[in-house]
């Protein structure tokens, strides 16, 4: 059954989705040349993992705290950044699907079919990271906000270290005056991969899943160095008491 929360999660979903691609924005292709054998294995991959998300993403039971948080940072009217854990990528692009959402992935072969997965669910796909790329992702994302399409960063991404959040969403929100929304994923059941730098969760079909949303920060244009840093260690902050939170609520 779905509960009052998920109802109002997917009504938002729906209406957010309503209009996404007017902007007439065009997203770069990844300038990243791969082999024949690479984009055969990232055609299949990104084929299998669209099918695997959609599959269990449906059977999911989602509870959900701190929607308001959301509905705050819509009515402010610049956009939003959304900003998450890379280990949460599975369940976060199910929940906050075709919203047309653009999200900063890395160039590289991991990051393509990563790509390819989020756009066949309605995302649009930034290519460039922290190590490669970065200023000409920014600078696209940014574009996007001020078109009227959100942001988003696996803010610990593309290789870590887990759990420690870059600096990219404090720079967007500076550059647009969009607001930073921290959320976090907890899932009672899923299957983690322990060899990956970020033990990524993948969630067992019909598993419980929490979301929990933190209310927006926004940075001032113009804002100092240090008024910067105070903000990345806000986020930074926010970002580790989501995950208290989830950890609280999975056991």
């Amino acid at each position: 059954m779905v509960n009052a929360s998920e109802q109002l999660a997917n009504g938002a979903t729906k209406r957010a989705g309503e209009g996404v691609g007017d902007s007439g924005l065009e997203l770069a292709e990844n300038p990243r040349e791969f082999t024949r054998w690479q984009r055969f294995q990232i055609f299949v991959a990104s084929r299998i993992g669209y099918l695997a998300v959609l599959l269990i993403g449906r059977t999911l039971r989602w509870h959900v705290e701190g929607w308001e948080n959301w509905e705050a940072a819509s009515r402010e009217g610049k956009g939003i950044i959304y900003t998450f854990w890379h280990r949460e990528i599975f369940s976060a692009c199910w929940f906050w699907r075709r919203r047309g959402i653009v999200v900063m992935t890395s160039q590289n072969f991991d990051g393509e079919y990563i790509a390819r997965i989020i756009e066949m669910h309605g995302y649009g796909a930034s290519r460039g990271s922290s190590s490669r790329g970065a200023g000409r992702s920014l600078a696209e994302m940014a574009r996007c906000l001020r078109s009227g399409r959100d942001a988003a960063f696996t803010i610990d991404g593309p290789r870590g270290p887990r759990f420690v959040a870059k600096r990219g969403s404090v720079i967007l929100s500076r550059s647009t005056g969009a607001s930073i929304l921290c959320f976090h994923v907890a899932l009672k059941k899923a299957y983690v991969f322990r060899k990956t730098w970020d033990q990524t969760q993948f969630p067992y079909p019909f598993s419980r899943a929490a979301i929990f949303i933190a209310p927006p920060i926004v940075v001032p244009h113009g804002a100092s160095e240090e008024a910067q840093n105070r903000t990345q260690e806000e986020v930074q902050r926010t970002l580790d008491d989501l995950h208290r939170r989830g950890e609280a609520w999975v056991f």
